[in-house]
């Protein structure tokens, strides 16, 4: 009899293999075969539970011996994975229509004084029944147990991500706002034409390659990878094992795979068509988003790549996880080791703007101080040439995001792709109203949506193009028919299968393989079964909020899907507690979103309250949450925890901040500034750090000043400048006329007085 797929063993670190506990097996055994009263859900929830002693037959225990049951003695219930138990159940239920239970696994006074074979048998076929009946009871209590974790799962994913899609949409205002300021702010075009390079030109020069050889020095203390150019298998698993120790690639290796990279990446099409067999199947693997131990992990499971084993990785290697970098340096080693049989798809975070904001330009400055910009520079041009598409079979189309009702993979075939720097900037119209500088130094022209440099149009995309790039990458599919704007995330579109099907059967396609979003158990079907979503990045959110899966397809055959959970730290923990800590840092998340905008919703709280109570109906305080914050979340559901409410149901809406506030670096402050500057920090330190073309990390007050009345009017922020004058006044701490703009944001940040969530086991459903 086989184990239950969850059971089997996924992995080195037992990541979804058995984990039910000692205590549990004994509890089901004596609940199935002692008569013993089954444990109530508070037992299951880890308060005292009784004890009991047996020693089970052989044959049980070799059955028991995959769950974690190494012999008898005396054990406690304990919480347990819902699915583990359900499983266990089954198992039991399957052993008793396979064979007979032995006599010694009973107690044996009860055999002892049965009187004869007939009365024998009534008591056996008695205990069978009570042991199915008490099988099913558990079965259907933990199935029940598991749907509300599920639930309280959903919840907490729709916070996490609500929460991203909005950032995303401020990441869309905010290349809307560089235009904006290059449209403005003429200082920094005439003092800094680096920054109008960097916001403008399409392509990088590059430099002769000898500089950098003569430049970087690899020294005798190196300890880490040293790689040997024309590359191998062996440097693969060199830099595997090395990145295992967390050692760092020296800037000379990471530089020469990067250029070697860029020249491989120059002779690929848009679309990397490619054939598979029945007896030759390819990996797709989804967003990876820095995530290092699940790369290891696949890698490990299903094989490094090779002519045998071919992977696509579709897009979001970079940005959030701390090994964005080592990701990148295995990625493309394995590119130029095997370049027919790895294809690498871009997906909307392979751009340098989407990368100031989510961490990977901040972690190659970090790893690499010295070389860090000029590795930013070269990546920002690799970006430019990775493929955007693939096709399998000519049957599955493989891209990041989706499609949209206009979709036209004839001109995505066409298109000069290395001409899209960033799909955030949009193209410049070429008859657009523009505004010639006079004098400026470095010959620019500004025009509405971008800039002009050496007084001719820079090479881009047409914008009928760059739309088309845009909804590839970041359009998602939606239950809804049709295509329309895509709100949550600001950029692409939501499509229904009416659309799907229209762009399939127009090109005689058959299927859609698309990743950019995270799913709780790593992948999902929909749309008939014509779109699949894979996630790879497990943990995404938080540990324990999801898995990561990849897919194995071939010619002739379906999709194959594998799924797996990188849990080193909580591995033996239940899974309540984990959905705990999954369930309280959404909640903190979403109170920090809160207290941004506390002012406003007050506003709101007070126009809706209009006896004055300080009361709302739970109707009224959730329709004001929604039109404040506006991220589309079930605020009846969430009241719970996040406000207090009175005997007849009403909320009082100012505990909404009861436990919670920003930390005001100056006291006399206006709490309207201090939320405003809370609210746009991530956007303001982007801003400021492109100003910063020299990585001082230092502004002065006047060029602070200058962008903060340009931020406020595009933004439409309605602050006191004399407010920022005295804060920035304050924070000048050695009166030299510049601030720490770094420091000058990190002062802002948001204290939990009691964190109360962290502690409970409150849950959202």
């Amino acid at each position: 009899m086989s184990l239950p797929l969850c059971f089997q063993d996924c992995g080195p670190d037992k990541v979804l293999g058995p984990s039910i506990t000692k205590a549990a097996c004994m509890v089901s055994f004596f609940g199935f075969h002692c008569r013993c009263r089954l444990p109530s859900p508070v037992l299951l929830d880890g308060s005292s539970s009784p004890s009991w002693d047996c020693s089970p037959s052989s044959s049980l225990k070799t059955h028991l011996k995959p769950f974690g049951w190494v012999g008898g003695g005396s054990f406690s219930a304990e919480e347990v994975e819902a699915e583990e138990f359900e499983c266990l159940a089954e198992t039991i239920l399957l052993l008793l229509a396979n064979q007979s239970v032995k006599s010694n696994c009973f107690p044996s006074s009860p055999l002892n004084m049965a009187p004869g074979g007939t009365h024998l048998q009534a008591y056996w076929f008695h205990i069978k029944f009570l042991t199915l009946k008490a099988a099913l009871v558990i079965q259907n209590w933990y199935r029940g147990h598991s749907a509300q974790l599920k639930t309280r799962q959903r919840y907490a994913l729709t916070i996490f991500q609500s929460i991203e899609y909005a950032d995303e949409q401020g990441q869309l205002e905010l290349s809307n706002f560089f235009s904006f300021m290059l449209e403005n702010y003429t200082r920094v075009l005439e003092e800094d034409p680096e920054l109008v390079t960097h916001l403008s030109d399409s392509n990088i020069q590059d430099k002769d390659r000898q500089d950098y050889w003569v430049l970087i020095d690899v020294p005798d203390s190196y300890c880490g990878p040293r790689l040997q150019f024309p590359l191998t298998f062996t440097d693969i698993d060199l830099l595997i094992e090395a990145f295992k120790q967390q050692q760092i690639l020296h800037a000379y290796y990471v530089l020469e795979v990067l250029f070697e990279t860029k020249k491989l990446l120059q002779q690929m099409p848009n679309f990397t068509h490619i054939k598979t067999s029945p007896s030759k199947e390819i990996t797709i693997c989804g967003d990876l988003h820095g995530k290092l131990d699940d790369l290891f992990l696949i890698y490990y499971k299903n094989g490094l790549p090779s002519v045998s084993n071919p992977y696509v990785f579709n897009g979001d290697f970079v940005d959030r996880g701390k090994n964005s970098m080592e990701i990148l340096m295995i990625l493309f080693v394995s590119f130029l080791v095997y370049p027919s049989d790895l294809h690498l798809n871009r997906g909307n975070h392979e751009d340098f703007m989407m990368n100031m904001r989510y961490g990977f330009t901040n972690e190659v400055l970090h790893k690499y101080k010295l070389h860090g910009k000029k590795i930013l520079q070269v990546l920002e041009d690799i970006y430019t040439w990775l493929p955007i598409g693939t096709i399998i079979d000519n049957e599955i189309l493989v891209i990041h995001g989706g499609i949209s009702e206009s979709t036209d993979l004839n001109l995505l075939h066409r298109i000069e792709r290395n001409k899209l720097k960033s799909v955030l900037m949009p193209p410049i119209p070429i008859d657009g109203d523009h505004a010639t500088e006079k004098g400026n130094k470095v010959g620019t022209t500004i025009t509405a949506r971008g800039i002009r440099t050496n007084g001719s149009l820079s090479e881009q995309l047409t914008k009928h193009e760059w739309e088309q790039v845009i909804d590839i990458l970041w359009s998602d599919p939606r239950g809804k028919r049709g295509c329309y704007p895509n709100t949550g995330r600001g950029g692409g579109c939501y499509f229904g299968p009416d659309i799907t099907s229209k762009i399939l059967n127009k090109y005689q396609l058959k299927m859609l393989i698309r990743s950019h979003e995270c799913k709780p158990e790593g992948y999902e079907i929909c749309h008939d079964g014509k779109v699949i979503t894979v996630f790879s990045a497990s943990n995404y959110y938080e540990e324990g909020s999801n898995r990561g899966a990849y897919i194995r397809v071939s010619s002739g055959s379906p999709p194959r899907f594998f799924q797996y959970q990188v849990t080193r730290a909580t591995c033996f923990r239940p899974l309540y507690q984990r959905m705990n800590a999954v369930e309280s840092r959404a909640i903190r998340m979403l109170k920090e979103r809160m207290i941004s905008q506390k002012t406003d919703l007050i506003r709101v709280f007070q126009l809706q309250d209009s006896s004055k109570s300080g009361k709302l109906s739970v109707g009224q305080w959730a329709f004001s949450m929604e039109n404040i914050l506006g991220l589309n979340l079930p605020w009846r559901s969430l009241s719970s925890h996040l406000v207090t409410t009175d005997k007849d149901g009403n909320v009082d809406y100012m505990s909404s901040f009861q436990d919670i506030h920003i930390q005001k670096p100056v006291k006399e402050v206006q709490s309207t500034l201090i939320e405003t500057v809370y609210r746009y920090r991530s956007d303001l330190q982007i801003i400021f750090n492109v100003i910063d073309s020299n990585h001082s990390g230092l502004i002065s007050m006047e060029e602070f000043r200058s962008i903060w009345k340009l931020f406020k009017s595009h933004y439409r922020v309605c602050v006191d400048d004399s407010q920022l004058d005295e804060l920035t006044e304050r924070m000048d701490l050695n009166k030299d006329g510049s601030i720490d703009f770094n420091e000058f944001l990190k002062a802002f940040y948001v204290v939990h007085k009691f964190d109360k969530l962290s502690k409970s086991d409150t849950k959202v459903a």
